[in-house]
């Protein structure tokens, strides 16, 4: 009897362990936030140390691109209106509004991730590709534009994305039209790199994405939508706490160790 029980028991670890194998990678940004409030491990401050730098770029509207040690390029919002040197590997989209995605990418890119699915469940990703790890946190997004706080919204319509690389947790607010609760700061986690739309208006109230981006707390704020706020309005309302560098050159170069000790909203060139 004990030598068949320990052959069940076998059978059933020989089951399980290509499961546990197949897990899809866990997120350093959770780990760390849950570890407690911007606490970073000593191993991965180090391994973070020796990494290369992240490059950051603003494109326009609110499309960045993001190009990792490991060679990947990414691009957020892409509508393919905004193009810099080669093709990105890796697009993702929202569908808030016609500038933010588009249905007919170029071919050539492998990996599309869109914010939202065709049959009204929320989106679900957290994939591993080359040197990066994407995640998504749905957001509702209105029918319509306009303040009304009645308008019909469409449940999970749309994504933050999330970017791991390099020991940074980047963060996309992407097309974002209502506030935040609990679960979507305890989902979002730890960021050091805020990317928020701050035009007030076709988005959310700048009050709104403004105490976002209090509570988040990002080590570096990279404004986007920048046609419609000035920039002094936006910085009023973050309050004094938040530094400001504004810089000639549309690329952000950034690492772990490089990140600035007090936040800092960061103005690349750019529209």
């Amino acid at each position: 009897m004990l030598r068949s029980f320990s052959a069940i028991l076998a059978l059933l670890g020989s089951l399980i362990a290509p499961a546990i194998a197949q897990e899809a990678p866990r997120s350093e940004c959770l780990a760390i936030s849950d570890a407690g409030p911007r606490a970073t491990p000593v191993s991965l401050r180090h391994a973070a140390a020796g990494t290369d730098e992240v490059a950051i770029t603003y494109a326009g509207h609110s499309t960045y691109f993001i190009d990792t040690p490991g060679g990947v390029r990414i691009a957020t919002d892409y509508s393919g209106a905004y193009q810099i040197g080669r093709l990105p590997d890796v697009v993702t989209m929202n569908r808030a509004h016609s500038t933010h995605y588009t249905l007919f990418p170029d071919p050539r890119i492998p990996h599309v991730l869109h914010g939202w699915r065709d049959d009204g469940q929320p989106a679900r990703i957290a994939e591993r590709i080359g040197d990066v790890y994407i995640r998504n946190v749905t957001t509702d997004i209105r029918r319509y534009f306009g303040d009304d706080s009645n308008a019909e919204m469409i449940k999970d319509g749309n994504s933050i994305f999330i970017f791991e690389v390099a020991g940074l947790c980047i963060g996309h607010l992407g097309h974002l039209h209502h506030a935040l609760d609990d679960s979507h700061f305890a989902a979002i986690g730890r960021l050091d790199i805020l990317m928020v739309p701050i035009d007030g208006t076709y988005t959310m109230s700048l009050d709104g994405i403004a105490d976002i981006t209090r509570r988040l707390r990002a080590s570096i704020v990279l404004p986007m939508h920048r046609f419609a706020t000035p920039l002094d309005e936006f910085m009023r309302r973050i309050g004094q706490q938040f530094a400001i560098d504004v810089r000639t050159e549309r690329t952000l170069r950034i690492s772990r160790d490089l990140l600035p000790d007090t936040p800092t909203v960061i103005i690349l060139d750019g529209v």
